[in-house]
């Protein structure tokens, strides 16, 4: 039949350009699956992948050409061609896009491929500094096929209306429910998502196996109705999940109502209470510190820091983007399912920080940044809970460098000397976050001001990080030769490790950070357990000094008897909760896994079914604490 084949033939039209990208990324990332058994699998499960998403775009080609009266076929034929022309064009293009999305992230595109679309200036500027061939070359391919396709599509769809009425009408419901069957690609209580493309314990083999198209549109479906959902994970009473985070964490709350709210008395004594710095370093793993067992020569300033202060030597972030981190080190608590506490509704205001806990005592709180605080939403989070002021692009005047992504940070760093100046010299103390903007592709700073890495690009990761240090360096040097500088403590420490590559499930070692804590009476020595952005932040508040802090932090002071050695990370849908060398992943609909970690690798192992379902406690209690709006 007519109707048959034309659906056929569109649909092969899809499965052919999702199968190149397969291809293409399956022969470019061979090397890192290649002894995993039964790799092959990946287009069987592709294919699955593919026609859940081709079948759903070719939906309204079936309801029109089923329905639609004949009275209408001109009219009706060129609205076809026109939309599976736009499909084309997108499909092509999202395909395209993959490939310098996986360079950036070691993922197909996801929910952050919608994200940064709000953040066009600063998207389009990496694109164009980046990937202006690839782009060049998608634009290309886009124009020779909707060219072709047009070419050959005229009137293709008329001779379907020739077939009668009654016929047509009677073909949809079988062919509907081939395409329901073809949609749902599941006889089971559920239908198949994208978690049916996590075959394999390797991670890059179940990046190939998915559809880009269909993960970022799972992505945003996922979002909207099940944004924040544990039951995704798994299930389990409330009361049952918070008293079994709790002992993992060894917190006993002292509030009757907010769960981890606690009197914590502090192990230091000042005669005049300090003030506090937090400057947060965009995107620097351990990888590129040698202090911290990283590469030599990228950090330099930092390297001779960390024989100053309280090195951290396996701190290790909360996730892989700055509002995790921010979170995390701003507020004190591990990542919540779903969006990040930055961009969600019920924690704009009301929601601790270290600027709310300390605004009781008589400190002015302020965050700096050299580009625009709207970008992840920032300006309203910060502003709504607690920090009295905000300092942004805009209120640089005459800087000496502007970039992609804002002032540079040695603006910042002399704009914060001003300010904290102001402060001690008013008397007034004063808690500052400040957060860096170099190392964010495409990597613009000042030059002549650092001795270029050699052997990459000058306008590279390392380069970047490279003058990102130079900066902080130039920050201590100027902080140093002021008065505030004896009653401040600083926190040097990064967000999130820059482009999280792996393997592994959650690739664990690119969670692992820099952190450092300065200051006249901070102890100069090295911790060498495992410790987290909350506990870093329990940690300088108890250097602060200040007697009978409550606060609800996720993290124990690394001076407090009750610090464990535990981390909780989270990888895009995957968490990964590790207990000394001992780490369980629990992902939406799929058994939990525990691994033994070892080599900066994970190796499978037995399941540890303890540490599984506190995995699973956590993810269903952050959940929680964050819909009833207990963080406090």
């Amino acid at each position: 039949m007519a109707i048959i084949k034309q659906l056929l033939k569109h649909y092969f039209y899809l499965i052919i350009i999702f199968s190149i990208g397969r291809v293409s990324l399956f022969v470019w990332q061979f090397g890192r699956f290649s002894q995993t058994p039964d790799y092959w699998l990946t287009f069987v499960y592709g294919i699955k992948m593919d026609t859940i998403l081709a079948l759903m775009l070719l939906l309204p080609l079936l309801f029109l050409l089923t329905l639609a009266p004949k009275i209408l076929a001109k009219f009706i034929d060129k609205l076809m061609v026109y939309y599976f022309l736009l499909i084309l064009i997108l499909v092509i293009f999202i395909e395209s896009a993959t490939f310098p999305f996986f360079i950036q992230y070691d993922i197909r595109p996801n929910y952050l491929f919608v994200e940064y679309l709000e953040h066009i200036r600063e998207v389009s500027s990496m694109l164009m500094a980046d990937y202006k061939t690839i782009f060049v070359v998608t634009l290309i391919v886009i124009y020779a096929v909707a060219r072709a396709y047009l070419k050959q599509a005229q009137q293709q769809f008329l001779y379907c209306f020739d077939v009668s009425y009654i016929k047509r009408i009677a073909l949809l419901l079988p062919l509907l429910l081939i395409f329901s069957i073809g949609i749902r690609s599941s006889f089971g209580h559920r239908p198949a998502n994208i978690s049916d493309a996590l075959y394999s314990s390797n991670r890059i083999l179940n990046e190939v196996t998915k559809n880009s198209l269909y993960s970022i549109l799972y992505a945003v479906y996922s979002s909207n109705k099940h944004d924040g959902d544990a039951k995704r994970y798994g299930s389990m009473k409330i009361d049952h999940a918070i008293q079994r985070v709790k002992r993992r964490l060894n917190i006993q709350n002292t509030h009757p109502e907010y769960i981890f709210n606690r009197v914590v008395n502090t192990h230091f004594k000042h005669a005049k209470d300090k003030n506090l710095v937090i400057f947060i370093q965009e995107s620097i793993g351990a990888q590129f510190v040698a202090a911290v067992g990283g590469e030599s020569g990228i950090t330099p300033y930092f390297n001779q820091l960390a024989n100053q202060g309280l090195l951290f030597t396996d701190a290790y972030s909360n996730g892989t983007r700055s509002i995790r981190g921010l979170a995390g080190l701003v507020a004190g608590n591990f990542s919540v399912p779903g969006k990040g506490v930055l961009k969600r509704n019920k924690s704009q205001q009301d929601f601790f920080t270290v600027a709310s806990l300390l605004k009781s005592y008589q400190y002015e709180t302020m965050f700096l940044y050299g580009g625009e605080s709207r970008f992840d939403n920032m300006k309203s989070w910060f502003s709504g809970n607690g920090f009295d002021r905000i300092i942004e692009q805009n209120d640089f005047i005459n800087p000496n460098y502007v970039g992609s992504w804002g002032v540079s940070d040695e603006d910042l760093v002399i704009r914060a000397n001003q300010e904290f100046k102001k402060y001690y010299r008013n008397h007034q103390k004063f808690a500052a976050v400040m957060f860096s903007t170099s190392n964010h592709t495409p990597f613009d700073f000042p030059e002549d001001k650092i001795d270029l890495v050699k052997g990459v690009a000058v306008k590279s990761v390392k380069n970047a990080i490279k003058y990102a240090d130079y900066a902080l360096g130039q920050f201590i040097k100027l902080a140093q030769n002021e008065d505030y500088y004896k009653d401040t403590i600083f926190v040097i420490v990064a967000n999130h490790d820059v482009r999280v590559y792996g393997d592994d499930l959650v690739p664990v070692n690119h969670f692992h950070i820099p952190a450092l804590i300065l200051g006249q009476n901070v102890p100069i020595t090295t911790y060498d357990k495992i410790s987290t952005q909350p506990d870093i932040l329990a940690t300088v508040l108890d250097l602060m000094g200040i007697k009978g802090l409550h606060y609800p932090i996720h993290g124990h002071s690394i001076f407090s008897d009750k610090k464990q050695n535990i981390a909780l990370m989270q990888f895009n849908d995957s968490y990964a909760l590790r207990q000394d060398n001992k780490v369980a992943i629990i992902r939406p609909n799929k058994e939990p896994l525990t691994f033994f970690y070892q080599n900066e690798k994970l190796n499978a192992t037995t399941h540890d079914k303890q540490l599984e379902q506190d995995a699973l406690a956590f993810v269903i209690t952050l959940n929680h604490l964050y819909s009833n709006k207990l963080h406090q």
